[in-house]
């Protein structure tokens, strides 16, 4: 309809047809399909949930597609994925309170409930984040309480520390990070009245505190992960089956694959055990008495 070979420019045809003379320099875009680079993209975040945009940019690369960084965060964003790192911070110090020394170094842990262990992580929710506290057995590495909240209180921890006493006694030391949560007077007060022992990690020392450090990546990286957790619903579901499955049928190396439940019922029967022994020594008999039993 437009074309050069005339009298008339085409500035004049296009004012003549009445139409944007930008028109005649648009090329179509052909769109392309990214559902093939989306699932791949999705491939390697399920195996490496750790990884972000840079590192995924890089694994794509490697199996062949030509695709920058923005493009990927771009996909990551409409995909919904998001790198899995510790974002915030649990572990709040007040210097204002008094920090309590680390009495477990080089003691050596012989017995259950000798010395327990507490922490708190962060659980990622579609509409912010929970709080789980919990506190573990360090002999045994047997949970022996846990309780989920909205905030980084101490209540949720007393809670969690009563639910441990009434179900297992009373343990001889408590260890801690150096958290406000621990740190304050309502906790010190409500341990020690007790008459447990305190003990704090060094700042800065988190395999001071390294059983329940380890329970918090298998919780995360074994159980809700791959559940799919992401509404506080789902972590009410799936917590108490993860610490059913981790004090009853997960086998700990460190334990030699035993469950931490199997461990905890044979030391507490070994010292029942020992405890009768020692309760029915046998008196030493003279000669007359021995001669007496054998001839009976």
């Amino acid at each position: 309809m437009i074309t050069k070979n005339t009298k008339l420019g085409i500035r004049q045809q296009c004012c003549l047809l009445q139409i944007n003379r930008s028109l005649l320099y648009y090329n179509r875009r052909t769109v392309v399909d990214y559902t093939c680079l989306a699932n791949a993209l999705a491939d390697i975040y399920l195996q490496y949930p750790v990884y972000g945009y840079r590192r995924l940019t890089a694994c794509l690369k490697r199996q062949g597609h030509d695709i920058n960084g923005k493009h990927v965060l771009r996909l990551m964003r409409q995909m919904g994925l998001r790198a899995i790192y510790p974002k915030p911070r649990t572990t709040l110090v007040n210097k204002y309170h008094y920090k309590y020394p680390y009495v477990l170094k080089d003691m050596s842990i012989t017995k259950p409930h000798q010395a327990w262990q507490i922490d708190i992580t962060y659980l990622r929710t579609e509409h912010g984040f929970m709080y789980m506290n919990a506190l573990i057995d360090m002999q045994t590495r047997y949970v022996v309480g846990w309780s989920l909240s909205n905030s980084l209180d101490t209540e949720a921890c007393l809670r969690t520390l009563e639910k441990a006493i009434e179900s297992h006694g009373l343990p001889d030391i408590i260890n801690s990070d150096q958290g406000s949560q621990f740190t304050s007077q309502v906790w010190v007060n409500a341990v020690q009245g007790k008459g447990i022992l305190i003990s704090m990690s060094g700042r800065g020392r988190s395999n001071d505190n390294a059983h329940i450090e380890r329970l918090w990546r298998t919780l995360k990286y074994e159980w809700t992960i791959l559940n799919g957790a992401r509404s506080v619903v789902d972590y009410k579901k799936l917590l108490p089956e993860f610490i059913n499955w981790y004090n009853n049928l997960r086998p700990h190396q460190a334990l030699g694959y035993q469950t931490p439940a199997e461990v905890l019922e044979n030391k507490i029967c070994g010292y029942v055990d020992k405890a009768n022994a020692l309760t029915h020594i046998p008196t030493k008999t003279t000669t007359t008495n021995v001669k007496d039993s054998l001839i009976l």
